[in-house]
């Protein structure tokens, strides 16, 4: 196996201290409750329920709307209220499904799992895409899709990020530190998929009781084994975690499975734990609420479709009142402008900061330093694709390898010059994949 590390890559201020050694608290949603029917990548969910319907806890409430697309289950039993268009982090207004919490918090029954050696591999399958299983990093990628590659006796390594390399984020780490066994049999579940793929647990260095209880649990585990990676900025990206693990590059005309490998993360294989084994749909997901604003920063076992005002208010309220508040992390969250906005399958944190050091950031010109140059995971020159950028050139940002970026922020954070590489490349790449699109 290679060096479990790639090139370039940053060391940004961890901030994980805040809420990594709080153990993880659940939380049972007040107020309405909001189901937007994208949470995923693909095509939006079907409603299949009603204004004036009664729901419980693990009801189906809308259906696939198609086969890269994902069910959605209610998290509460109650009425619906409205099937209408609802705010969601990215600001747009996506129709929602909105139920009225009864606060009975009733469940339906689940099916009676079988022992999973006696499942097909299509029923494994069946199970996940039924539970309404994604990709809980933050992409939203229907996990059933993902899991059905067209040439599956090729898949050589199913890698489980479990590195968490954004800033501020421990979800995924309490996870390891309070859940391991279902870590661990989730990925032997995804492993019986692929007939001569090897599971990794890939695990930064700076979690060594993760790695300590990982191993201590695969002792003896002829299909699983744990690599532990360089603690480095952005280890957890697709392309530079299979380089780490495995030595084999991909780019972006590339999917995983090109390369023999599959990636999930660890809140993912998880959810296929629990859909397998105990026949649960995902209605649920841990969420960090961090950052110098916060009172109590920890995480939360939270229901889909709840509000974050109320996770704030869980947390103890602000401190100080927050310049910034941020989804996901400070590398490749996006900041939001309303609170008033529901947790989905992909919210994987609110950062509330005191300090908006962006944009109180001074832009200058470049002084052609190269330390962007010298970062870059994608060994690209951001400051050239910038430049291409800001002046709509697509033909050159196309010849100088622009689709090659990853968005990783790498450049803007070590700019000594303040500017914002990454935010320019990455509006000219969305440009020509937009381009693309229409031809």
């Amino acid at each position: 196996m290679a060096g479990l590390s790639f090139h370039g890559g940053i060391h940004p201020f961890e901030g994980k201290e805040l809420s990594k050694d709080r153990p993880i608290k659940d939380y049972l949603p007040k107020g309405d409750l909001v189901y937007p029917l994208s949470q995923h990548i693909g095509a939006p969910a079907k409603p299949i329920v009603e204004k004036g319907d009664a729901v419980k806890a693990g009801q189906k409430i809308a259906e696939a709307g198609g086969f890269v697309s994902s069910p959605i289950y209610a998290s509460v039993s109650g009425t619906v209220k409205a099937i209408e268009p609802r705010r969601v982090i990215t600001g747009d207004n996506v129709m929602s499904i909105v139920i009225e919490n009864d606060g009975k918090y009733e469940e339906v029954e689940y099916p009676e799992a079988k022992p999973v050696e006696v499942l097909l591999k299509e029923e494994i399958i069946d199970m996940i895409k039924e539970a309404g299983v994604v990709g809980m990093g933050g992409a939203g990628f229907p996990t059933h899709v993902k899991l059905s590659p067209k040439e599956p006796d090729k898949i050589d390594y199913v890698i489980a990020n479990c590195s968490e390399c954004e800033p501020y984020l421990t979800s995924d780490y309490r996870k390891m530190i309070e859940q391991p066994e279902k870590l661990v049999e989730g990925l032997s579940i995804i492993l019986r998929l692929f007939d001569n793929a090897r599971g990794i647990l890939a695990v930064e260095d700076n979690k060594p009781d993760c790695i300590k209880i990982l191993k201590k649990l695969t002792e003896g585990n002829d299909k699983i084994t744990v690599a532990t990676l360089k603690t480095k900025y952005p280890q957890g990206s697709e392309r530079h975690l299979i380089y780490a693990c495995t030595g084999r590059a991909i780019n972006s005309s590339m999917l995983p499975a090109d390369a023999g490998c599959v990636v999930n993360n660890v809140d993912t294989i998880i959810a296929v734990y629990n859909a397998v084994k105990e026949r649960r749909p995902l209605i649920k997901r841990i969420v960090t609420v961090t950052g110098d604003c916060i009172k109590t920063p920890q995480n939360f076992c939270v229901r889909v479709g709840t509000n974050y005002h109320e996770l704030i208010e869980e947390a103890g309220g602000f401190i100080k009142e927050p310049e910034k508040i941020v989804s996901g992390g400070p590398m490749m969250g996006f900041a939001i402008f309303d609170l008033d906005v529901p947790c989905t399958k992909t919210s994987s944190a609110l950062l509330c900061l005191s300090k908006d050091e962006v944009s109180a950031a001074k832009e200058t010109a470049c002084i052609n330093c190269g330390r962007c140059v010298e970062v870059c995971p994608g060994r690209v020159v951001p400051s050239r694709l910038a430049d291409f950028a800001q002046h709509k050139n697509k033909e050159a940002f196309e010849k100088a390898n622009g689709m090659e970026c990853c968005e990783c922020g790498c450049c803007s954070y070590i700019c000594p010059a303040k500017r914002q590489l990454t935010q320019s490349i990455k509006s000219m790449r969305r440009m020509i994949l937009a381009d693309r699109k229409k031809k």
